[in-house]
């Protein structure tokens, strides 16, 4: 077997003959993305419920709130290697399956702690999605079309964020604005969260419909199956045979990156490791999640009617929609870095204006109407300008900038620390809101103003580059 092989099977000039076949394959491996945003967000609608149902704290609440994150990060470490072990295809039905008991659990707690707990199951469910997606529409996509059937997870993800502020939107106004009114015989809130078991169960049902990746049938030692998948995604014109034995030895030549190559330098990781992790912090530090997790608290802490706090939960999330469509577009075509400085500069103005807002005290229990429309808009343009840079860009880069021989370890303690990093501001929000919210926005605008020299100094640009060149 020669290094020659892979230009023999034609699988980089493929084009299929049925496409639309191949984007239905993506888009329904990619509804575990729609989930991860779904249940990620979906909490949004119930937190206050939640803290008046079960007579709570802020800091007891947080944490109710931010323990799925556990469940992402066990989720996220455990998803290579059950995939490894039993398929692509077996692991989303086991993440589908936890979606649907989370989604019921959820609905139906009969105490705080196992609320808690079925959020820890859902958190899981995330984590195994957040991995096996991507992983999975890179095997079975055609080289051709490999990065825009890729884009599909993030879309799927700010979608799923959108769709669950519409429903909750929705569910609050057939409850009379209440987010503990009656319906179907259960509050709201409950309903909001039981709604999750339609996409799950249709994301289980989607995983019988799909083809099991050629990378771990070859592994398996079903060549011959992998040689049918490969001519449904890839087309007849692809030499199989040759794309086969591609697979394979691309297999056995890959590295299989530990811990212990990431170490080294003088503070204990090698200094690429330590800007990936550093893109993972400034991420999630600018108190971006605050945004989806806890928005219509917050618009309901300075005065807002609780069902035009959802509505507003609701446009914030179209707005990361056409966020994530612009960085789509253009990551490509003036590059990473260009793209991460500019939403950061966004970042600064819209959490400084929303920090002004906030340190107005409120007149009647709402903030005074100009600082109102200011601290409105403000969020918006944070959301916009995060979505459009930070959001898509830190992926792109962690994929990127990593040397062949530690990317795959490296990117796990990169992700790893961006749950962290996730956790420890969702759980410090209620608490931060309850002693000063404008100071926490002042202590977000920092992060975001920091964010800036530090892409500026330690950041590389990754764009044209091949992945050989990473070093």
């Amino acid at each position: 077997m020669t290094d020659t092989a892979a230009p023999n099977s034609g699988a980089r000039e493929a084009h299929p003959e049925h496409l639309g076949h191949v984007i239905f394959i993506a888009a329904a491996a990619a509804m575990g993305g729609f989930l991860f945003g779904y249940d990620s967000s979906v909490i949004n609608g119930a937190v206050e419920a939640i803290r008046d149902r079960y007579d709570i704290g802020s800091a007891a609440l947080a944490q109710v709130i931010a323990i799925a994150l556990i469940g992402c990060a066990i989720g996220a470490a455990t998803a290579g290697r059950i995939a490894d072990r039993i398929g692509r295809i077996r692991c989303m039905q086991i993440a589908a399956v936890l979606f649907t008991i989370s989604a019921v659990g959820s609905a139906l707690p009969f105490a705080l702690w196992d609320l808690a707990f079925w959020r820890i199951i859902g958190g899981f469910a995330i984590g195994m999605a957040s991995v096996i997606g991507p992983a999975y529409i890179a095997e079975v996509a055609p080289p051709a079309y490999r990065g825009r059937l890729g884009s599909f997870q993030q879309a799927a993800i700010v979608v799923g964020i959108a769709i669950s502020q519409l429903v909750n939107w929705g569910l609050l106004n057939a409850a009379g604005g209440d987010q503990r009114g009656k319906l179907m015989g259960l509050e709201a809130w409950q309903v909001m969260l039981g709604v999750m078991v339609v996409p799950a169960i249709l994301y289980g049902m989607l995983s019988f419909a799909i083809p099991e990746s050629p990378r771990y049938l070859i592994s398996a030692g079903k060549d011959e199956k992998a040689r049918k998948v490969l001519e449904e995604v890839e087309g007849k014109s692809v030499d199989l045979d040759a794309r086969v034995a591609e697979i394979e030895h691309a297999m056995k030549s890959e590295h299989k990156s530990t811990f212990k190559d990431l170490l080294g330098g003088s503070f204990f990781f090698k200094p690429i490791v330590w800007v990936g992790i550093g893109l993972s912090v400034f991420q999630q530090f600018v108190g971006i999640n605050v945004a989806f997790y806890y928005s219509s608290t917050l618009w309901q802490s300075v005065g807002v009617d609780p069902t035009d706090s959802f509505f507003y939960s609701f446009t914030t999330s179209i707005i990361n929609i056409i966020g994530t469509v612009i960085a789509m577009i253009f990551v490509d075509r003036i590059g990473r870095k260009p793209l991460a400085l500019i939403g950061s500069v966004g970042m600064v103005v819209g959490l400084a204006l929303e920090a002004w807002a906030f340190s107005f005290d409120l007149v009647d229990g709402k903030l005074p109407s100009t600082q109102g429309w200011v601290a409105l808009v403000a969020a918006h343009v944070f959301v916009l300008f995060f979505a459009l840079s930070w959001g898509v860009v830190v992926w792109v880069f962690l994929g990127e900038m990593f040397p062949n021989r530690i990317r795959a370890a490296a990117l796990g303690v990169a992700a790893s620390a961006q749950w962290i990093a996730n956790w420890a501001i969702t759980a410090s929000f209620p608490s931060l809101a309850d002693w000063n919210l404008s100071a926490t926005y002042v202590i977000y605008t920092v992060f975001a103003a920091l964010s800036i020299p530090f892409v500026l100094k330690f950041v590389k640009e990754t764009k044209g580059k091949a992945l050989e060149e990473m070093g």
